[in-house]
Parts: structure tokens; sequence; C-alpha cells
């Protein structure tokens, strides 16, 4: 997985056994001539960003490779005074629930879903880091792929 924020690295995330392994671009080179690796599904997020004071808000859709179909809507919530995640979750939570509150009175299609991996099981610290938000995006993949298959 590559983040528009770190263009120069590639993450990879093996969820199963909790590892995340953070490369430069030459390990694009490296993989394809092992022929040991061959990515089966491919999800794109793209969207925009916007700053509404102190929160960092992205917003985007997931399209999958094979097709420009939208699989889902993916918003990330960053409070740029705090990098630990211990000491911004209660505020972050209440920017998210003021959120929901607003999309709820609005009566649209959908189902809103947390996600908050425990980055402890993959060695991450409590500071906010890029390893982070590659664990983030991994299982947000994982959930939508589980809900909504992609066909070939």
């Amino acid at each position: 997985m590559s983040l528009a924020e770190q263009p120069t690295k590639y993450y990879f995330i093996i969820r199963t056994q909790r590892i995340i392994l953070e490369a430069d671009s030459s390990i694009q080179a490296i993989m394809e001539k092992l022929q040991s690796y061959k990515s089966r599904v491919a999800l794109y997020f793209e969207g925009f960003q916007y700053q509404l004071g102190d929160f960092n808000l992205r917003v985007g859709k997931v399209v999958s490779s094979h097709s420009e179909s939208m699989r889902g809507i993916i918003m990330e919530v960053e409070y740029l005074p705090l990098s630990s995640m211990e000491k911004s979750t209660e505020i972050i939570g209440d920017f998210v629930g003021l959120w929901q509150e607003a999309v709820s009175k609005r009566s649209l299609p959908g189902q809103f879903m947390h996600n908050e991996p425990n980055f402890t099981d993959f060695g991450l610290a409590d500071q906010y880091t890029s390893q982070h938000t590659a664990v983030q995006y991994a299982s947000v993949m994982a959930q939508l792929l589980a809900t909504q298959p992609v066909r070939n």
C-alpha cells in the first residue's frame, strides 16, 4: 500500500500475523523479481482533504481497480495538536459523534462503520505515524471486502 502523504514509501501488512513493513519504492522491483507476491485485489481511496480548525478531515470514495463502482466512502479524522492516540481519542470521538448526528438527520442510505484497529497488536506505539494510517486503511479494506466481495 502507498499513501499520498508518503509517496516514496510502501507499506505491507500481514494482518493474520500482525506484521507491518515499511519500505522505499525499490521494494516493488524486488517483489516483481521474486515473483512470490501477486496482488489479488486493489482498492483505491480517492478524495479530498479539508482543514477545519485543529482538525484534518480526509473524505473520499473507495473504488476497485477492476471497475469504477464505488465500494464505500471513507472519512479519516486527525486532531493536529496531539499525536498521542490515547490523549486524542475523546476529542476525536466527540467530533465523529457530532458528524454522525448531523448525517443521521438527513436519512442517507448506508451505514457508518467505526474502524479502530488495536495498534499495539502490530507493535506500534501511542505516537501516531504513517504506519498507523497504513494499518487503518488495511483494516478498512478488509472490512469492505468482507461485506462486499470483489467479483473478477
